[in-house]
C-alpha cells in the first residue's frame, strides 16, 4: 500500500472533486449515485435498511445521491409493492428517517418521482385490480393494452407529481428528479410510437412535451423557486435500446425548450454508453449536447464503469485501450457535463468515492451480481 501512495494521477482525476452548486446546495464533488431500483422497501416504506444503505454512500462522500424512482400518489403508478412511494404515512416516515441519516453525515439527496406508466403489466402489485395507463395505452411494443388516458386522468397524475415534489421538500431533500426517460409514463407522451393523440397532448415533437411541461410547472408551483428540479431523459426505452426521440441537434433544440421554460434545473441525460456521440459529424455525447442547447447543467450517465483496472492505468500513467476514463475526465475538465453518475460501482462498494479520492484503488470492491441480493 506504501507504493500505492506514491503513485500520482497521470489525468486531472482531481477534477471529479472539485465543488459544484446545485441550485441553493453546494455539492462537495462531482460524482453522483445514480438512480437504481432495489425494491427493499416493503409495502413500499423505507426502513431502516435502506436509510444505512443511503447513510453509506453519504459518509464516504459521494456528492449527491439520486434515490431510486419512487411511486407517486397514484394507483396505476407503480408495478412491485417492494419499491418506496412517497405519499403514504409510514413511508413519509421513512423517508425522513433517510434524509436524516444522509444530512447527519453531511450528503445532499434528491428524490426521483416516478410513474411507470405501461411498463405496468395487467395484474402487477400494488393495486393488482388497476389497468395500466398511458397516453395512448399503448405499450412500448406498439401492441394496445388499454384505453388512452382521459384528460381527468392527466389532471389527476399530474396533481400527484405536485403532492410528491412538495413531500419530498417538507421532508427536507436537497432537490427532485422527475423521471422523463426508459420508456415510462412521461416518455410515452414524448415518444410517438407511444402517444399517437390528436388532442393537445399529441402530435408533433412540441405537442408531446406538454404533459411534461405541465408535471414540471406543477411541480415548480409545489416547492418554489429555489428548490432544484432535475428531469431525467433518455433516447432509448426499456425493450427498445434504439429508439431515438429525436434525430438531429435541432429536434433537440425544440424538444428541450418547453422544458426550460417550464423550470428545469439540470438535465440527468441517460445513454447506455456515455462516451458515444449522439449526432453524426460532432463528438459531443447527449450530456454535451443536452447542456449546450438547453444552456442548463447536466450529468453525465452511462456504462459510467470506472472499475479497478482501469483506474488503475489512469493513476499509474498506463495506456489502456479502454479510453473511457481518460475520456470522462476529459470531457468533464472541456465542461462538456458537469456531474457524473456512477450506478454498480457504488452498489458493490460504498466507499468507493473515498478510495478513488484517495488513491486506494486496490481496495475497491468488484461488482457482481451477488450484490444486489442485499442493500451492502
Amino acid at each position: 500500500m506504501e507504493n500505492n501512495k506514491e503513485i500520482q494521477p497521470a489525468g486531472s482525476v482531481e477534477s471529479l472533486f472539485q465543488p459544484f452548486r446545485f441550485g441553493n446546495v453546494t455539492l462537495s464533488n462531482r460524482i453522483v449515485m445514480a438512480p437504481m431500483t432495489r425494491s427493499f422497501s416493503p409495502g413500499g416504506i423505507p426502513g431502516q435498511n435502506v436509510a444505512d444503505y443511503y447513510r453509506r454512500r453519504a459518509e464516504n462522500d459521494v456528492g449527491l445521491i439520486v434515490t431510486e424512482g419512487t411511486f407517486i400518489n397514484h394507483p396505476a403508478a407503480g408495478n412491485d409493492s417492494n419499491v418506496p412511494n412517497i405519499h403514504d404515512e409510514d413511508a413519509l416516515n421513512g423517508w425522513a428517517k433517510v434524509v436524516d441519516e444522509v444530512h447527519g453525515v453531511g450528503g445532499r439527496i434528491i428524490l426521483q418521482l416516478w410513474h411507470v406508466g405501461m411498463q405496468r403489466n395487467v395484474g402487477d402489485q400494488p393495486n393488482s385490480h388497476v389497468p395500466p395507463i398511458g397516453p395512448s395505452g399503448l405499450a412500448v411494443s406498439g401492441v394496445k393494452v388499454t384505453e388512452p388516458m382521459t384528460k381527468s386522468e392527466i389532471h389527476t397524475v399530474i396533481k400527484a407529481y405536485a403532492q410528491a415534489a412538495f413531500n419530498a421538500k417538507r421532508l427536507g431533500f436537497d432537490g427532485i428528479e422527475i423521471h422523463g426517460g426508459h420508456g415510462y409514463l412521461i416518455d410515452q407522451f414524448f415518444w410517438k410510437k407511444t402517444n399517437q393523440r390528436t388532442d393537445e397532448y399529441g402530435g408533433n415533437l412540441i405537442r408531446r412535451t406538454r404533459f411534461a411541461v405541465e408535471v414540471i410547472e406543477a411541480c415548480r408551483r409545489a416547492v418554489g423557486t429555489d428548490f432544484p428540479i432535475s428531469f431525467r431523459l433518455s433516447q432509448w426505452k426499456q425493450g427498445d435500446y434504439t429508439a431515438k426521440l429525436v434525430e438531429t441537434p435541432e429536434q433537440l433544440a425544440d424538444f428541450l425548450t418547453p422544458l426550460v421554460k417550464a423550470g428545469v434545473d439540470i438535465f440527468h441525460c441517460s445513454a447506455r454508453r456515455f462516451w458515444e456521440p449522439e449526432f453524426e459529424n460532432s463528438s459531443l455525447t447527449l450530456a454535451g449536447w443536452v447542456k449546450k442547447l438547453s444552456g442548463k447543467s447536466t450529468i453525465a450517465v452511462g456504462s459510467i464503469g470506472l472499475d479497478q483496472d482501469l483506474i488503475s492505468s489512469l493513476f499509474q500513467g498506463k495506456e489502456t485501450k479502454n479510453t473511457n476514463i481518460q475520456n470522462l475526465i476529459t470531457r468533464l475538465e472541456q465542461g462538456e457535463f458537469d456531474l457524473v453518475a456512477v450506478g454498480r460501482a457504488l452498489l458493490a462498494d460504498p466507499a468507493w468515492t473515498v478510495k478513488i479520492r484517495d488513491n486506494r484503488i486496490h481496495e475497491i470492491l468488484p461488482f457482481s451480481r451477488e450484490v444486489l441480493k442485499t442493500l451492502v
